[in-house]
This record gives C-alpha cells, structure tokens and sequence, in this order.
C-alpha cells in the first residue's frame, strides 16, 4: 500500500502537471489566427464541393426516376 494519503498524492498530481505544461510549446498568436483561418478555407471548400456532388446525385436520381 502506498505511504502517501489521498491529499498527499493530489497535490502531487497536481505539481506533476503543473511540471508537464510548463513543458508545452505554445503557438503564437499569428500561427493560431493563420491555422483557424486556413480550416475556415478548407470548411468552405468542403462544403461546395458536397453541396455540388449532392445537387448532381439529386438531378441524375430524379432524371432516372422520373419525377
């Protein structure tokens, strides 16, 4: 069984991940607004790009249906 009682070991945990984020490389602000901005872009695309294919499977579906 372990010496440590159960606050011993939180304020331990708590130290060891205080210890890993002091660890954490960070991105800049610039890199942050130019990542968010290039996922918006790609969000965009996506979305024509399904919203094409989607109206093209709709108009060969009701051509072959007939409705």
């Amino acid at each position: 069984m372990s010496s440590k009682s159960g606050i011993g070991k939180l304020f331990s945990f708590i130290s060891d991940v205080r210890s890993e984020i002091d660890k954490v490389t960070w991105p800049s602000r610039k890199e942050v607004v130019i990542t968010t901005v290039i996922v918006f872009i790609i969000a965009l695309l996506a979305s024509l790009f399904f919203a094409l294919v989607d109206t093209a499977w709709y108009k060969i579906i009701h051509t072959i249906i007939g409705k």
